[in-house]
């Protein structure tokens, strides 16, 4: 898969561990920068290239980190087509998390939300609040979880994109 990479300065060092991570994987990964570290940078500089390859079809997949990775969503988010994840840690359902009334006891069951619920094209990861073996775990989630298909899903996922 090709997947499209950034961040800003707060991600800098986790973003070129991550992409050794994917590429010793086998993805295939266009990193949009920054190119050196500079504690000035503006994250929209980095994300909005990255999120429009994957608005654009370039890339399959985008994943961004910064801080706290909230600004980066943020970001991505504004493309249309574009659908990006939010992840910072661990959280635990404490009702149900599905139609069916199922209640998740898996601390990485957000994730899997995210690609099958609502088909997420892109992860920003708060990089201040995950290890380096947090993040791989959550990648690796996110990319190995299908998008469910359900009807339901579709539908909100158009209404988000028209």
């Amino acid at each position: 898969m090709k997947i499209a990479l950034a961040s800003d300065h707060a991600g800098y060092a986790q973003i070129k561990e991550l992409q050794s991570y994917l590429e010793t994987h086998g993805h295939l990964c266009h990193y949009f920068g920054p190119a050196k570290l500079n504690p000035d940078d503006d994250y929209p500089d980095f994300i909005i290239p990255a999120a429009k390859a994957v608005a654009d079809g370039v890339c399959q997949a985008g994943i961004v980190i910064g801080g706290d990775g909230e600004g980066e969503a943020m970001a991505a988010n504004r493309l249309k087509g574009v659908r990006c994840a939010l992840f910072y840690g661990s959280a635990v359902a404490k009702v149900a998390v599905d139609i069916e009334g199922d209640v998740s006891h898996d601390p990485l069951e957000v994730i899997k939300l995210t690609r099958q619920h609502n088909d997420a094209n892109m992860l920003s990861l708060g990089g201040r609040f995950l290890s380096q073996k947090d993040m791989r775990q959550a990648v690796k989630l996110w990319l190995d979880t299908p998008f469910s298909g359900a009807e339901r899903h579709k539908r909100r996922i158009a209404k988000l994109d028209s």
